[in-house]
């Protein structure tokens, strides 16, 4: 597959990250084509929470979206918890929004989305546990494997990763979506 040759993905992550929401969605945009880049709040390298090791190649408060294509957020209870509280990684991520790029977050990877303030209005799934917050921010919450909103892919946990990886590679040929708002 060559169908995202020339596309530059942003993936989010920092330590205690869901492995397998990493490593699994990286492989499927390398294989269709796209250079994929791991973004983390600082430099170095960063450990899931089953002991997956990634180097980091940027750092969230030195890149700008428009140096991507789309972006990835995996989940991983406590790498979510963390990114959330970091400006720039929450800055960044709006900012996909606001370019009407795709973004595809899946498992608790949704708060990050809540903290940039970018699920009202729209229909997007996650790990059980969000449910509440989701409704909270606005956000109508379905238990669903994949859910594609406007170029806004998100799924509930690793069991879900086959479906979320075929949507995210869809959503990132097809490009920007006008109706992909911060």
């Amino acid at each position: 597959m060559t169908q995202l040759n020339g596309k530059r993905v942003a993936f989010v992550a920092t330590d205690g990250f869901e492995d397998s929401e990493l490593t699994s969605p990286w492989q499927a945009v390398t294989d269709a084509g796209a250079h994929a880049v791991l973004v983390a709040p600082e430099t170095g390298s960063i450990e899931g929470k089953n002991g997956h090791t990634q180097r980091v190649d940027a750092v969230t408060t030195e890149v700008e979206a428009s140096e991507f294509d789309a972006l990835v957020l995996p989940g991983g209870v406590v790498n979510a918890d963390h990114l959330r509280m970091d400006e720039g990684a929450v800055a960044f991520t709006r900012a996909f929004f606001a370019q009407h790029k795709p973004v595809a977050a899946i498992c608790h990877a949704a708060w990050t989305l809540i903290e940039a303030d970018v699920v009202g209005g729209r229909t997007l799934t996650s790990y059980p546990s969000l449910k509440t917050d989701l409704r909270n921010a606005g956000a109508t919450w379905v238990d669903e494997e994949v859910v594609v909103d406007e170029g806004l892919v998100t799924s509930r946990t690793p069991e879900d990763l086959p479906a979320f990886n075929a949507k995210l590679v869809e959503e990132i040929a097809e490009g920007r979506h006008s109706a992909q708002t911060a």
